[in-house]
């Protein structure tokens, strides 16, 4: 039997862990598990609520809010080396059997990221599952949106259910296994949200595995419209540049650039101030952004005190 190390990274979650913690032992039923918990600085009582509910978990308080990427890292430094890593979001929750259902999927050696079929909290199939962003592909869902079809990022979840391959998926519910975590490395911490598995999946298709979703694995992610935040959209915009950059080239990342300048432009009558952010955050941030670095609109000052921000990849497998 495979043990599994679940990472949950914390911030400011305390509604969202009663549930979590509650579709755990059904999520992970005849696996081996431990849970650790990454908590960036909430502010309200989240860790104390996960002390309370889940005593035997191990609470890693990273002393400033650092991230998604940096809280994964800090829960895998604790993995035994045999230990697949389980990435969860804290407002998961995972239907029974969904952790076994994962790890067979990665049983024979090809998956190198598994993830389940995700639904919404009204039961909708949420399209977690995307092809490699590229300027062409950002072209194509600046201009077409939902309609960009074969042409754009997203793939079209499969119906009826089936196991499909992708170059990526969100970030919400990953399975790791132990040789891949440990051979692909950390994750990104620079980017601080948004685009850091992107980079991770990449890194693992590169070094010879695949992203896979498993029909028969499910979880429901509660989850919230990122375009309310004028911050967080910003935070998913620039970083889109930054990770073409990385590993398109400043070509490729000056036509995303301007993609997606034009794209808030157009929509801007429909959300003024998150598209303003986003205009703001592109224009300020383009001569850095096109060659690979952050702006991390979103972050607080914390995390640019913690994380020197550098145009160096890193960690590539």
């Amino acid at each position: 039997m495979s043990r599994v190390l679940v990472a949950v990274v914390t911030y400011n979650s305390a509604a969202d862990l009663p549930q979590l913690v509650a579709s755990l032992p059904a999520g992970l039923a005849d696996v081996d598990w431990r849970l650790v918990v990454a908590d960036n600085c909430s502010s309200d009582d989240t860790v104390e609520v996960i002390r309370r509910i889940a005593p035997t978990a191990t609470v890693v308080e990273t002393g400033a809010n650092l991230g998604y990427a940096a809280g994964i890292n800090a829960c895998a430094e604790l993995a035994e080396p045999d230990e697949a890593l389980l990435v969860l979001n804290a407002d998961v929750m995972l239907e029974r059997g969904c952790v076994r259902a994962l790890l067979r999927t990665c049983s024979n050696g090809e998956v190198g990221v598994a993830v389940p079929r995700v639904t919404r909290s009204d039961g909708t199939v949420e399209p977690t599952l995307r092809r490699r962003p590229t300027a062409t592909r950002v072209l194509a869902d600046a201009v077409l949106g939902a309609r960009s079809g074969p042409w754009g990022e997203r793939v079209a979840v499969p119906v009826p259910p089936r196991t499909i391959d992708v170059d990526w998926a969100n970030g919400a519910v990953l399975l790791i296994p132990a040789e891949v975590r440990s051979r692909v490395g950390k994750w990104q911490e620079d980017l601080f949200l948004y685009s850091e598995e992107v980079d991770y999946c990449r890194r693992v298709v590169d070094a010879g595995w695949r992203v896979r979703q498993c029909s028969n694995a499910r979880a429901m992610h509660r989850g919230g419209d990122v375009a309310a935040s004028p911050a967080l959209w910003a935070q998913l915009v620039t970083n889109k540049v930054v990770h073409v950059a990385r590993w398109e080239g400043r070509t490729a990342a000056e036509v995303v650039w301007a993609t997606l300048l034009a794209a808030q432009l157009i929509r801007l009558p429909l959300r003024r101030r998150t598209h303003r952010r986003a205009l703001l955050e592109l224009w300020r941030g383009r001569r850095a952004l096109v060659t690979g670095v952050p702006t991390n609109p979103a972050a607080p000052p914390e995390f640019r005190r913690r994380i020197p921000v550098t145009g160096a990849i890193g960690g590539r497998a």
